[in-house]
């Protein structure tokens, strides 16, 4: 065999010049190359003559002498101005006269014309493409349409000691991006570093920046679970699917047409001046092979099926939904008539609104052919698209449950749904009126028929809201669901899962979190890990001994100690300082971190606490901003985000600057409080402080705000105060490479559940009749009285159900709960045509509402306890491993029933009791230097102000007391407390930080008790 360049290039033309291939083999000296145009315009002219020959006459006549001439000046000037590919989609005007430089195939077949001038492209495919008058420089292989060179590859072979990235470099170092094949957007449009094993792709040249995506399978092959690379190929080459099924003659012609997308993006440099990113997209091969799979299956299939996409974070995700919502809004049936109506995308992504519609119009730019239904929109107009028949509708879910009851008829209407970040909302309410919005009533009715005509009679011929409910439930035939997200629970993979012989329910297609970090795509945010243990011992501060529900004391006694300012301040020094040694120097200096708080609350102090250390310290080299939803009141201050975010201006950061004004140079930490931990997309996060318990979807969406990449970044960095390490690597491992189902879920634990229900004898069919009987006259006609009616008529439910013991109605309320949530999940899977399966839900939808809450109340133990002890301690610093393995895939065991939770009844305990328990977490850790003086300093030195103290606080600002007045009052007292006490005050005056801090709170507090007559504020 010879195993050098040369036979791996014959292999791949022969197979491209083959009838499966669709190309013509060219010799560059049968072409009409010109290096200096960088095209062949004889061909070009040539096509344009045989499909366009009135076309060109007139442009003979309107130009006279050469035409061809004339021709390419306004062919480059079209180039020049808007690219190749915008050329290539839309043609060319010159002189009114219009020219099409490549015929796309139609959608259908119905133009004959079109179908004729599209076999007529001039494909052609040369060896050793010699493209410059320079040098004798030549390009392995060059695929060309109409004379225009598309698509340049340079293939090594290992057998000669080479690889692709030889190839890289060849691109990169011996190809000069000045010629005019080689500018960007002007001929080639991708370029392709390919070898036995491996392929690569860029869409510019520019040199040692030059950045080359993989453009692989994956180690399992496309859509399938694995790593990086390509799996064997026992009938050939590793990489033979790169020309096989994407250099294939229409496979090329339809990504050129329908794929590729010039996106431009307006950023801000680093001293904020905005600058234009233009970058040409071409589909990476896992966003290639799921659009083709999925408008494959669906052209085989029809309407009526649902597919789950797990594609990792890093994975293109907003892309791929551009190119399937085009490419399902182009598919034809047998009678070349569209499959869908529309196609609609649900989002609450206004970034991914903006992007699907620039990326999509790139393609097409009929007008309206994308509908927007975004904030500045209300559900009306949603219900005016879909009416319209608009060909891709984008909006929210929650649009749906306004309009629902308003959708003209659908009977024969197909629809294709694409969700975006399906999770287990789509399970609820909403979800439950999209699809009743637009199911196709007509063909619920026949099935419903099937097996019982009277019934479905009744339905047909009266309008009835519950008939009409009940025709919404179920799969439908007319809706096709396209589901994508990176974290399935398994709510979604019954929902939109493909079911296995086995009997599991699967993705129809995986690009895992582990290809994508392997690829290069994402960081591993588990690379680097650090995790902190916090200990305490609280005190009793009171002489007596009261008795607390033990359950609620123990939760107020740990939001004590998590939100007590010694543990605030050791945890925000940690912070800072990690900061200022680690994450500043990350990203060539531009590192930025995000601090997640469990609270509002937590977030507020955390910020103030931000600003004390930083100021005390003198650092100019961190700024922080929070971000918080509401108000929060502290200390009898009112704080809100924007209040909290001052601009050195004095102006304050408005919620939508946040994002863009945390991007800048000006600011490096965000401390969050249930905000920015989903779709927050900053590449230059690169450090991530944690002091929040995460669990499963909630832990890896958070962490995965860091995996981002961007130029110089090529680590991240995690720092937690409340998570185990185990407890995130069980978090991430379900995720990592692909989520199954076991089994699919009984729709007979419904009847089992409301068995259950019925036994604590609270109420009976007719009291479901009287609440249906009020529902359906409020449903048909506007009734003010119905809440009255409704209340009047649960009355007596409500007064059985006080009546019962506490732990049964507790009982009671998991049971309708479980019910509740399992009917909602179950009636979108399965149509059960069940009245009065239906009749119970509605009742216990209701009921749910009327019933009384739990009585409860706060514990305030903050007069009550003191934190003695404190201690921090690092236990974990390393990366956190996660199984490569496709065995280890993580599966969901389906819930076998609906029963009652039991709740232990709430217990009573002294105070001491409830302290000796959380104390006995932390046996014998603690010494002498971990004892906190905080409380007990603070409460000494403010409690018995002098007169003359008082004086100094009612009669100076707050700079002046604490600046000038109170530092030699303070140490004075302490010198007092420590003469009692030495041993207690040793670490208080051996470390500075700490008597810098001690006597700061105690400045706020005195300042503020010795101004009033009230008592101390801070406990």
């Amino acid at each position: 065999m010879e195993d050098n360049e040369k036979r791996f290039e014959q292999d791949i033309e022969s197979f491209l010049i083959s009838p499966a291939g669709g190309w013509q083999r060219q010799t560059f000296k049968a072409s009409h190359y010109d290096a200096s145009k960088g095209l062949d315009l004889a061909t070009l002219v040539g096509y344009i003559k045989t499909t366009q020959p009135k076309m060109w006459q007139r442009y003979e006549k309107m130009v006279g002498t050469n035409p061809e001439s004339s021709f390419y000046k306004r062919f480059e000037q079209e180039v020049s101005q808007h690219g190749i590919l915008h050329v290539l989609r839309n043609g060319i005007k010159d002189r009114g006269v219009k020219f099409k430089v490549v015929q796309f195939k139609p959608s259908s077949t119905l133009n004959l014309e079109t179908l004729k001038n599209y076999e007529a492209n001039i494909t052609t495919v040369t060896r050793q493409f010699a493209y410059s008058p320079y040098n004798h420089n030549t390009l392995d292989m060059v695929l060309s349409v109409n004379g225009i060179p598309l698509v340049a590859l340079e293939l090594k072979n290992q057998f000669k000691g080479q690889s692709v990235e030889n190839a890289k470099r060849q691109f990169m170092f011996d190809r000069d991006q000045n010629e005019a094949l080689f500018q960007f957007n002007r001929r080639i449009l991708v370029y392709f570093a390919v070898d036995l094993h491996e392929a690569w792709m860029t869409t510019k040249l520019a040199g040692k920046k030059t950045y080359f995506l993989p453009f692989n399978q994956g180690s399992n092959g496309a859509g399938n679970v694995g790593g990086k690379g390509n799996p064997e190929n026992p009938n050939g080459y590793s990489t033979a699917y790169l020309w096989e099924r994407v250099l294939q003659k229409d496979a090329l012609l339809d990504i050129v047409q329908r794929f590729m997308n010039l996106e431009i993006k307006h950023e801000k440099d680093s001293k904020g001046k905005a600058i234009e990113k233009k970058t040409l997209i071409f589909p990476r091969y896992h966003q290639l092979d799921v659009v083709t799979k999925l408008v494959s299956d669906t052209k085989s299939k029809g309407s009526g099926q649902h597919y789950l996409i797990q594609h990792s974070a890093g994975s293109g995700k907003s892309n791929s939904i551009a190119w399937l919502a085009y490419h399902l809004q182009k598919i034809h049936d047998k009678n070349n008539q569209p499959l869908f109506n529309s196609v609609i995308i649900v989002t609450d992504r206004t970034v991914l609104d903006r992007q699907l519609q620039d990326t999509i119009t790139s393609f097409d730019a009929t007008t309206g052919l994308v509908e927007t239904i975004g904030d500045n929109k209300s559900s009306k107009d949603l219900l005016n698209a879909i009416n319209d028949g608009k060909q891709i509708i984008i909006t929210t879910l929650q649009k749906f449950p306004v309009i629902y009851q308003d959708v003209e008829s659908t009977k024969g209407k197909k629809f294709a749904v694409i969700v975006d970040e399906a999770h287990s909302s789509q399970t609820g309410n909403a979800s439950k009126k999209l699809k009743a919005a637009l199911s196709d009533r007509e063909e619920a009715l026949k099935e419903w028929e099937e097996f019982d005509e009277i019934e479905a009679g009744k339905a047909r011929d009266e309008e009835d809201q519950l008939n009409e409910t009940l025709l919404g439930q179920g799969r439908h035939e007319n809706i096709s669901f396209y589901a994508f997200t990176a974290t399935p629970k398994d709510k979604t993979l019954e929902m939109f899962g493909q079911r296995a012989e086995e009997g599991h329910f699967e993705p129809f297609h995986v690009y895992s979190m582990r290809q994508a970090i392997e690829e290069g795509f994402i960081l591993d945010v588990l690379q680097n890990y650090m995790t902190y243990h916090t200990a305490y011992k609280i005190a009793k501060l009171v002489p007596d001994d009261p008795e607390l529900p033990k359950s609620k004391a123990r939760r107020a006694i740990v939001r004590y100690a998590e939100l007590h300012p010694y543990n605030l301040a050791q945890k925000t020094e940690i912070m800072v300082e990690t900061f200022r040694e680690r994450t500043q120097h990350a990203i060539g200096g531009k590192g930025k971190a995000m601090v997640v708080t469990s609270s509002r609350l937590a977030a507020v102090r955390y910020m103030n606490e931000f600003k004390r250390y930083i100021t005390e310290k003198g650092y100019t080299d961190i700024n922080a901003l929070v971000a918080f939803s509401g108000e929060i009141v502290d200390g009898g201050e009112t704080f809100t985000e924007s209040k909290m975010n001052i601009l050195p201006d004095g102006s304050l950061v408005k919620e939508n600057q946040l994002k863009e004004i945390f991007h800048t140079s000006d600011y490096n930490v965000l401390i969050v409080a249930e905000k920015y931990q989903t779709g927050f997309d900053e590449p230059l996060l690169h450090t991530m402080f944690i002091d929040k318990k995460l669990r499963g979807v909630k832990a890896v969406q958070t962490l995965s705000r860091l995996n981002r990449t961007t130029a110089q970044k090529t680590d991240t960095f995690v720092l937690d105060f409340k998570n185990t390490a185990e407890e995130i690597k069980v978090a991430f491992q379900q995720f990592y490479e692909v989520s199954t189902l076991d089994e699919a879920i009984d729709p007979n634990i419904l009847y089992d559940a409301k068995e259950k229900i019925r036994k604590y004898n609270l109420y009976n069919d007719a009291d479901i009749k009287k609440i249906i009987d009020v529902f359906q006259v409020s449903t048909n006609k506007q009734d003010d009285t119905m809440l009255g009616k409704l209340s009047s008529s649960f009355r007596p439910i409500i007064e059985r159900y006080n009546d019962m013991e506490e732990s049964m109605q507790y009982e009671f309320r998991t049971l309708l709960r479980g019910f509740r949530d399992k009917y909602n999940y179950i009636s979108q899977l399965v149509r059960l045509f069940d009245r009065e399966l239906l009749e119970e839900s509605i009742f216990i939808n209701y009921l749910i509402t009327l019933l009384p809450k739990d009585s409860e109340y706060s514990v305030d133990i903050s007069d009550k306890v003191k934190m003695d002890y404190y201690k921090l301690t690092k236990d974990f610093e390393d990366e956190i491993s996660l199984v490569k393995d496709q065995s280890q895939e993580y599966m969901y065991q389906q819930q076998k029933g609906i029963n009652p939770t039991v709740k232990p009844p709430e217990e009573r305990d002294t105070l001491t009791e409830i302290l000796d328990r959380i104390n006995a977490q932390f046996p014998d850790i603690f010494t002498e230097d971990d004892r906190v003086v905080l409380d007990m300093v603070v409460k000494q030195v403010v409690q018995n102000p002098s007169g003359r103290q008082k004086s100094m606080a009612k009669e100076n600002d707050f700079a002046m007391f604490k600046q000038s007045l109170f530092p030699k009052e303070f140490e004075d007292m302490v010198i007092n407390l420590a003469q009692v006490s030495n041993n207690t005050f040793t670490k208080m005056f051996s470390n500075q930080g700490v008597y810098d801090f001690i006597r700061e709170i105690s400045a706020q507090e005195a300042y503020k008790k010795w101004r009033s007559d009230e008592g101390v504020t801070r406990k």
